[in-house]
This record gives structure tokens, C-alpha cells and sequence, in this order.
């Protein structure tokens, strides 16, 4: 377990209405900062490295549930990707995307495993990322889960001051916690501006002690801005696969998907390339329709952060391909959500989202259950569905939408994360298909008028 270093602490506040709760103070092993953002909990219980450089975390606090962080260290950040070649090898960005990160119990430097190069804290430091540990991470869950998303911010401390040594529940600065009784105001070791009893030291001096004071900043709501803007790459850029086993057109040029950059993990690029294809990827306001030619063969849209309803332009670009009925469509996650609002739904944002590597998701078609990976806080609302779209995956647990398809042209996304890292690789075989797909429709164009075939079977036939 982590021996403070620093006796440097942190204060966690929460929005509760238009009052600020001093949920708690804990130990800072990141970026010596403040930061303020959304406040989300995930439940997996490995894979930090890769979560934190998902950009669907984008603006987000990150509360880890699992209670042991930073255990096996972080990998080298210099490593270059054997499949990507000038991507890190260990990441799902170049950056750590989280704006602050909370948990129960940190490592410290004792951390042990064979690519680890540093601690988790000396990572966050490096990229000015705050962090805190110390956490009723438990609680802290319970809360947002009862209350629903709320905004927080992680407040460094900046000195100490006198204080009253009085009864009641507070943190080391006094101020109240969630379930303990007020504290009055103090100032320079008065309480309310008033003198003490027998002084401003009490008896003899006994009655103050030391207490941290934290900076001061204000709230703030990343999901009114476009965060997509700043996590999707700058210019199209081609990643091309090994040519062992590269797939060609009929003409002999590559087989190549256009990858819409809303938030790209390294590992969706990663699922694409392996399989032989060539993807451009292009930013997220990039007009693909006039721009990228004809000579693709398919669409990906990849996940990302923030709400789908600010995406007016690229929901518009998705919606001109669909029209054309050219290629095949695949999206994930942010992806799902700008496909379907190109079909025509609508959005909405979740009581708290669904971030964790053990969700379980439902097949319609098939009646199977897969376990998936999943973050994210805004869903398909899928009573809005056109009809010519039916839903294809349903969350096992809270029954909100996980995936849609067109019923007669070869269009899908799902919510999860079939790419996993981190989490399971159960649904990884969805590339195989959107692959299988595009293969197909290059033999037959004809195949442009039927749905996308899943395996797994009929969910009737499963059944009995």
C-alpha cells in the first residue's frame, strides 16, 4: 500500500442542487492541481492503463470501484505498436484522457509486473493528470448511483490554518462530511468571526490544531462543449495492414474502410488492421461523402465522448452514405449513437451510464447473452427506431438499448466495446463480420438490399 511521499492532500466535492458537499479529503498522488468535471464510477477491476486513455473519458472524473489500483505498474510509454507501428503499443490513446482519477487503495512504487516501467502516480504526473486515493469508493458509488450523475471537483491543498478542535463528524479541514453534523465557519482559529471560550487557543492552546486549505474553483459540465473536437485526429491519415494478409479489390487496390474519428481507441484501428483491411481515418468533421472518393469499400464510426446531439455535421455526412447505399456501416458506441440519430432516433442521457467489463448483453436475433466492456453515459432511445431499424443487442440488466440494424441494408452498431481493452474479447467476432460483409457486397452489390448476417443462430431454434 502506498506510503504518502507527500502528506500533500485532496478534497473531493460534489454538486448536490446548487450547494457544494465536501464528500471527503483523501491522499493526492497525481498532478499537484485542481480539476473539475463529471463524476463517473467503473467497475472493472483491471485495465487502468487502457481506461484512462479511452477518450470516451473525455472531461470525466474516473471513480474506480475496484479496490486495489496501481498493483502492476504502467508499461513503457515509448513502445511502438507492432500492428500500428507509430502508435503506442499499450494505450488507447497518446494521451491519458481522464480529467481526474479517484480511487480506494494505490501501490505506490511497489508495483510488479514485467512491462511495467513506472508507477500509475509517476504516469499521471507526467501528463498533469490529479489524482486521489484515500476514497470510500463504495459510498461514493452509491451516491451517484442513487442521485444519478452529478459534477465534482478534486481540490488541491494550498496551506494550513488554525482551527477549533470541536465535536461532530468532519474531515481533517473541518469542513462537514456527507453524514456528519455542520462545523461552524473559521477564521484565524475564531469560529463564525467570534472569539473562543478562554481565547482564540482555547485551554492552555489545546483546543486548535492544523487543517489543510484547498484552492477554490468552479464547477464545470463537460457535456454541453463538443469534447469530440478535441480528441479526433486533425487530418485523414492511411494505416495499412501487413501485406501477408492484406484483402484486395477486384481492381487490385487495397480493400480500405473510412474511419469516422470521434474519439478512436487504439484498438478498434488495431481489430480493422489485423484483419487485412486498409483504414483511413478522418476527423470527425470531415465530409467523407464529397471528400474520400469512391474507393472505399465501408464505414466505421468509432467511440468517443460527450453528447451525440452536438454532432449535427457528422450525423449529417453518415446520413448522405446511407442514402447513397453503397457501402456497408458499422458503428460502436458514440458511433452507435450518430448512426441511429442518422437513422432518424433519438438520444438521451443515462441516470449514471454504464462503464465496466462485465455487462451483459443480450442478442435478439440469436437469444445469446455476451459479457462486454462498456462506457458510456448517453444511449439510443429505442422507441424512437424508424421502422425500417430494429434493435439488435439489449443490456441484460437494465434493458436500454445496445445495438441496432437496418432490416434491409447492411447497417449495424452496438453500444459496448467488442474491441475490449480492457475487458472480454466475446464480441471481438462483430469485426469478422463487418469484414465478411464488405467482402460480400465487393463480390455482389446486391447484397447493398440485405441485412447483416450474425452467427449464433435463431433465438427460437436456440431456445428450444
Amino acid at each position: 500500500m502506498a506510503t504518502a511521499q507527500s502528506s500533500s492532500l485532496m478534497a473531493l466535492e460534489v454538486q448536490d442542487g446548487d450547494r457544494a458537499v465536501r464528500f471527503c479529503e483523501g491522499t493526492s498522488f497525481g498532478a499537484d492541481r485542481s480539476v473539475a468535471g463529471e463524476l463517473v464510477f467503473q467497475t472493472g477491476m483491471v485495465g487502468y492503463p487502457e481506461s484512462i486513455t479511452d477518450p470516451s473519458y473525455r472531461g470525466q472524473i474516473l471513480v474506480i470501484t475496484f479496490p486495489l489500483i496501481g498493483n502492476y505498474g504502467v508499461p513503457s510509454r515509448e513502445d511502438r505498436d507492432a500492428i500500428l507501428k507509430d502508435l503506442p503499443a499499450h494505450f488507447e490513446a497518446a494521451e491519458i484522457h481522464i480529467a481526474g482519477l479517484i480511487v480506494a487503495s494505490y501501490s505506490g512504487e511497489e508495483y510488479s509486473h514485467h512491462l511495467a516501467t513506472s508507477s500509475l502516480g509517476t504516469w499521471l504526473k507526467e501528463q498533469n493528470v490529479p489524482a486521489v486515493y484515500g476514497v470510500d469508493t463504495r459510498a461514493l458509488t452509491k451516491r451517484i448511483r442513487e442521485q444519478g450523475s452529478m459534477l465534482g471537483r478534486l481540490l488541491k491543498q494550498t496551506g494550513t490554518r488554525k482551527m477549533l478542535a470541536l465535536n461532530g463528524a468532519v474531515t481533517p479541514s473541518g469542513a462537514a462530511t456527507p453524514t456528519g453534523s455542520a462545523t461552524p465557519a473559521v477564521l484565524n482559529g475564531h469560529t463564525n468571526g467570534l472569539a473562543a471560550p478562554n481565547g482564540p487557543n482555547g485551554y492552555f492552546g489545546s483546543k486548535t490544531k492544523d487543517v489543510p486549505v484547498f484552492e477554490e474553483i468552479d464547477w464545470y459540465n463537460p457535456n454541453i462543449r463538443n469534447l469530440v473536437a478535441d480528441v479526433s485526429t486533425s487530418k485523414p491519415k492511411v494505416y495499412s495492414p501487413d501485406a501477408s494478409i492484406a484483402l484486395h479489390h477486384p481492381s487490385g487496390r487495397p480493400v480500405r474502410v473510412v474511419c469516422v474519428d470521434v474519439g478512436l481507441k487504439y484498438n478498434q484501428l488495431r481489430c480493422l488492421v489485423k484483419r487485412g483491411v486498409e483504414v483511413e481515418v478522418v476527423p470527425w468533421d470531415y465530409d467523407f461523402p464529397k471528400l474520400a472518393g469512391k474507393e472505399y469499400d465501408g464505414l466505421f464510426i468509432s467511440n468517443g465522448p460527450g453528447d451525440p446531439a452536438l454532432m449535427k455535421d457528422t450525423v449529417q455526412h453518415i446520413r448522405t452514405t446511407m442514402d447513397e447505399a453503397r457501402i456497408p456501416i458499422f458503428g460502436i458506441c458514440l458511433g452507435h449513437q450518430l448512426l441511429a440519430r442518422a437513422a432518424g432516433a433519438d438520444t438521451l442521457k443515462m441516470k449514471f451510464g454504464n462503464r465496466g467489463h462485465n455487462i451483459p448483453c443480450t442478442n435478439l436475433l440469436s437469444g445469446k447473452c455476451y459479457i462486454t466492456s462498456q462506457n458510456h453515459g448517453f444511449a439510443v432511445d429505442a422507441d424512437t427506431l424508424p421502422n425500417d431499424w430494429s434493435e439488435l443487442f439489449v443490456n441484460a440488466n437494465d434493458h436500454s438499448n445496445e445495438g441496432i440494424r437496418h432490416k434491409d441494408r447492411p447497417y449495424f452498431s452496438v453500444q459496448f466495446h467488442p474491441e475490449s481493452a480492457p475487458g472480454p474479447r466475446d464480441t471481438e467476432f462483430l469485426f469478422d463480420v463487418f469484414i465478411n460483409t464488405i467482402t460480400d457486397v465487393i463480390k455482389d452489390s446486391g447484397k447493398m438490399r440485405t441485412p447483416v448476417k450474425f452467427p449464433g443462430g435463431d433465438a427460437a431454434a436456440n431456445a428450444a
